[in-house]
């Protein structure tokens, strides 16, 4: 018998659907006590007591892994970004780590046009004056006279750029690596460095990766060449920004606006000046919102778990 940590909190409400499943493989299962994460610490708390994990972004340090190794032989990671892991760490220990790849392309793309269209046509503020008794036409802009940024074009960054493409935007695009060139060329993306990037754009969704390359990717320095007029749009991870920095960028002028699904701390703190700004649209990491893509991941994940174990699935 096997005995399984599980953190993901999109999993643990829903866990006695796949009872059966666990009880049918022979699976003892600990269920954490996690609201969006555990820490470093919470995470040591248990090691030594489980032979694999499904989680979220838990803290698997290196100093958490050397503590969880030998007993520890997979991490299947609810979702598809695996920052949180120390993976070098994982492969010096022969700690298997597994993601559900393009999880959620679709529904993180769409929150970004969302955003993208909520700003340009201005629904949430007219809507709030209307409702406070104001009859006040907000000047708005046609998807068609801006330009789209996008840094970072794996899944989500090309499925953002083809949604931004089918509104007629001009696409600009940054990455580290080379990109495909016929999708270059079929959707017309003007690859540039991140500094001209910045310069011209009108919005820009961030869709990198977080790695040691994209950390605070985007800093004081970065948000004084952008437009005045510009938004920012982040669904990947909160430190790819520098938080204080953007915070006083939109404060001082220098950006017009950000929609934020992602922070630096999450939950973003309760006196966090962001949640002051009448600019800034804010959500619960919470991107990835579709109920069919979860069902997916929840199968997948326990499929990736049992497979780490060396367990045929039986489903």
């Amino acid at each position: 018998m096997h005995t399984v940590l599980i953190s993901a909190p999109y999993i643990i409400p829903i866990i006695d659907r796949f009872q059966h499943v666990f009880e049918e493989h022979l699976l003892k299962l600990i269920i954490a006590d996690v609201h969006e994460r555990l820490s470093e610490e919470q995470v040591l708390a248990y090691a030594g007591q489980f032979d694999g994990t499904l989680c979220g972004d838990d803290r698997y340090t290196a100093r958490v892994l050397e503590a969880c190794a030998p007993r520890l032989k997979v991490i299947s990671k609810w979702g598809t970004g695996i920052d949180s892991i120390d993976q070098q760490a994982a492969r010096r220990l022969g700690i298997k780590v597994r993601r559900t790849s393009n999880a959620f392309t679709l529904p993180v793309a769409d929150t970004v046009l969302g955003y993208i269209l909520a700003f340009a046509r201005q629904h949430p503020w007219m809507d709030r004056d209307m409702k406070a008794g104001k009859w006040e036409k907000i000047p708005g802009r046609s998807l068609s006279e801006c330009t789209l940024g996008v840094v970072g074009i794996g899944n989500i960054g090309k499925a953002v750029i083809r949604l931004g493409r089918a509104f007629g935007m001009q696409i600009l695009g940054n990455d580290i690596i080379e990109i495909d060139p016929d999708f270059v060329l079929d959707n017309g993306v003007g690859m540039t460095s991140l500094d001209d990037l910045l310069r011209r754009s009108d919005f820009v969704s961030l869709n990198c990766d977080l790695n040691p390359t994209s950390y605070r990717l985007i800093n004081a320095p970065s948000m004084r060449l952008m437009k005045p007029t510009a938004v920012i749009i982040n669904t990947s991870r909160g430190t790819i920004i520098d938080e204080q920095a953007l915070i006083e960028a939109l404060q001082s002028g220098t950006i017009s606006g950000a929609a934020l699904d992602v922070f630096e701390e999450e939950p973003l703190p309760l006196e966090s000046p962001l949640r002051q700004m009448e600019t800034v649209m804010l959500a619960p990491h919470n991107a990835n919102s579709s109920p069919a893509a979860w069902e997916r991941v929840h199968w997948n994940t326990i499929r990736n778990l049992l497979d780490g174990l060396g367990i045929t699935p039986s489903f």
